[in-house]
């Protein structure tokens, strides 16, 4: 009986010593993760944006013949963009944003003199009007803008990690967009020879997919940045560049971006203009994202990505609950991709069972 009794107690030990070296092994993958967040966050970036300009490649490789050619023009009208933007919408940016900085606590004063504020803050024992001038004196007290980044050499190392991440970032899409092809043909020769045909077929769909998709977000917030524009300048508000600057980088977000947008362009007009503006802007507004989700987001969406409405506000809800801004604009394209794949070979399979 002594044997037998041994041999359990042994095997029960060798169980719990590579099940230990099993959960050591899970942490340390845990904190190599971690640690290589910001590298894998780079990586991922550069590979959604190569993704969306890849339809635009592919476009041009054709009239081109090589794309080599069709990257190097690509690449040139990025730099122009960007270049443009520098130029021309960076200075009213900077100042606009330091006339609006200089103008908050007016702005604040003046909104809280509305009288719907002012009942709000009575029912709610000055807690409205205490919360505002107690921010406020902090945020426009320069003295304290290094403390809110941890002091003036933090500031200067957030500054240089963002250039530098930035031109991770660009290296990155310029490395992908020129291996995509051979990063696919590399990928597809893992898979078993007589499927590579079926499988390059759903990579290429894939990645036409994410690619039209990203094309048409962006296509969407610059219509809505431009309506949100005009409507300012018709409307007399200032920091009309700045408005429309912040409302094109939310509306990128899905299905709570535009909102956001809306919220901050009637607030800031309210603040700065008078209730009646207000509203007539809000009301605009308001209508216009009827006919961008009724409209214009299905006609643009529907030849990008097939998913259910319901399945997108779930995916950039679960998106941007696992990693933020960066998930929400993941996790549509791929819901679209996982859709695919159930769609033509899930489904088939289990028709052939």
């Amino acid at each position: 009986m002594s044997a037998p009794t041994n041999f359990r107690i042994q095997h029960a030990f060798q169980f719990g010593l590579l099940g230990g070296l099993g959960v050591l092994t899970a942490i340390a993958l845990g904190n190599a993760a971690i640690s290589l967040a910001g590298i894998i966050t780079s990586i991922i970036t550069a590979l959604f944006i190569t993704l969306g300009l890849e339809p635009l490649i592919q476009v041009l490789q054709k009239r081109v013949k090589k794309r080599s050619y069709a990257i190097t023009i690509v690449v040139l009208g990025l730099l122009a963009l960007i270049t443009t933007v520098i130029l021309v919408i960076l200075p009213p940016l900077i100042t606009q944003t330091s006339s609006f900085i200089v103008q908050l606590p007016q702005l604040l004063r003046d909104f809280l003199s509305l009288p719907w504020v002012q009942s709000a803050d009575a029912n709610l024992g000055g807690t409205i009007s205490s919360a505002l001038s107690s921010t406020t004196e902090y945020l426009v007290d320069s003295k304290n803008w290094p403390n809110l980044l941890g002091g003036v050499v933090q500031v200067g190392i957030t500054l240089f990690n963002g250039v530098i991440g930035a031109l991770t970032v660009f290296i990155l899409t310029l490395y992908f967009m020129a291996a995509l092809p051979s990063i696919k043909r590399v990928s597809i020769n893992l898979v078993a020879k007589s499927k590579r045909t079926r499988v390059a077929g759903l990579v290429d769909q894939v990645i036409s997919s994410i690619g039209k998709y990203v094309m048409g977000q962006v296509v969407i917030a610059s219509i809505n940045a431009s309506v949100v524009f005009t409507t300012m300048l018709i409307a007399g508000v200032e920091f009309a560049v700045v408005l429309a600057f912040v409302d094109f980088l939310l509306v990128l977000i899905p299905i709570v971006g535009a909102m956001a947008g809306w919220t901050l362009v009637v607030l800031v007009t309210l603040a700065s203009s008078s209730v009646q503006t207000a509203v007539i802007v809000a009301i605009f507004l308001a209508v216009y994202l009827q006919v961008e989700a009724y409209i214009i987001g299905p006609k643009i969406m529907t030849k990008t990505v097939n998913v259910p409405g319901s399945l997108i506000v779930v995916a950039a809800l679960a998106g941007g609950s696992l990693a933020g801004v960066l998930g929400s604009l993941l996790a549509i394209p791929v819901a679209a991709a996982l859709l695919l794949i159930m769609r033509e070979v899930w489904i088939p399979h289990q028709e052939l069972k």
